[in-house]
């Protein structure tokens, strides 16, 4: 497997683009959105929203520049606007395989084309361009709803690792692990595209904004 480019990837819906100093403010206001602390902090670190933000920023950037992650700010094309990050992680490009997540989305993305349009773009980018035989994902296994997203995309629940990982908050989560194989990238492929085509393209993008 090829390791990943740092590259734009784009669709009739969402473009993603490879995070940039740009980014950070748009970032930073979509974790003030009480959502994401449901199950508790997203890093082990924990914290006030605006320090965990820049945190954030800051440790995700690194990860980038040093080639270790491929970070992704999601821009709905519709609207200009930054709806949320997502990344390739975990690469291991002698094994041919590679990791989807640390994923989130502001709140007028959730329920949308918006996760099903990025996860075709990443998946196709991974499977079709840089020879990979496995995409994982995970999630805490109290987080239904990514639970149902994660097999919405039709990817297939591997197993949990129980007591995996210790949260800011002080609890020891449980982690459901989730794969895409290459042989079933073309079922993946054409469900996706089905479901896609469900959804209001739109004609013409309007101007983005500078965030």
């Amino acid at each position: 497997m090829k390791n990943p480019t740092i590259a734009v990837l784009e669709n009739a819906f969402v473009r993603l683009e490879p995070l940039a100093q740009s980014h950070r403010a748009a970032l930073a206001a979509l974790a003030e959105d009480p959502v994401r602390w449901e199950l508790g902090p997203m890093d082990e670190h924990g914290g006030p929203f605006a320090a965990w933000a820049e945190r954030w920023f800051d440790e995700a950037e690194a990860q980038h520049k040093a080639g270790t992650q491929v970070v992704f700010v999601v821009r709905d094309v519709a609207s200009g606007r930054v709806a949320g990050s997502t990344r390739y992680l975990n690469l291991e490009p002698k094994h041919g395989r590679l990791e989807i997540g640390s994923t989130f989305y502001a709140p007028f993305a959730r329920r949308s084309w918006v996760n099903p349009a990025c996860k075709r773009l990443l998946l196709a980018h991974a499977f079709e361009d840089l020879g990979a035989f496995r995409v994982e994902l995970k999630c805490d296994a109290r987080n239904v709803r990514s639970r149902l997203a994660i097999v919405g995309i039709g990817a297939k629940e591997e197993g949990t690792l129980r007591r995996h990982m210790v949260l800011g908050d002080g609890h020891v989560r449980d982690t459901v692990y989730f794969s895409v194989l290459d042989h079933e990238w073309p079922a993946v492929k054409t469900a996706l595209d089905e479901r896609l085509a469900t959804a209001r393209a739109p004609a013409v993008a309007p101007a983005r904004d500078s965030s």
